[in-house]
């Protein structure tokens, strides 16, 4: 199986993400989570300590699941890029 572009874009992504070393605001953390999971098809339990972070991860996918992993992937790139772009 080759990976699409869409896919090498989307890991590219992602370890950008979990190569940067500053703080994310809690909405972006939350959205790509969401995206993240709903792109790998990881559907397991959201398993923070705290009650009220699993409530608003549950939250953020239960928003992103009328979408496709490939949509996701797609926003999970977008919000990246953007994020990257426009940050301070």
């Amino acid at each position: 199986m080759t990976k699409t572009d869409l896919d090498i874009a989307f890991e590219e992504a992602v370890q950008r993400v979990n190569a940067y070393t500053g703080p994310f605001p809690a909405d972006t953390l939350l959205k790509l989570y969401a995206y993240y999971k709903k792109a790998t098809n990881n559907y397991s339990k959201p398993s923070s300590k705290k009650p009220i972070i699993n409530a608003f991860k549950t939250n953020a996918l239960f928003q992103v699941q009328k979408i496709s992993p490939k949509e996701a992937k797609k926003k999970y790139i977008e919000l990246v890029n953007n994020y990257f772009l426009y940050r301070k």
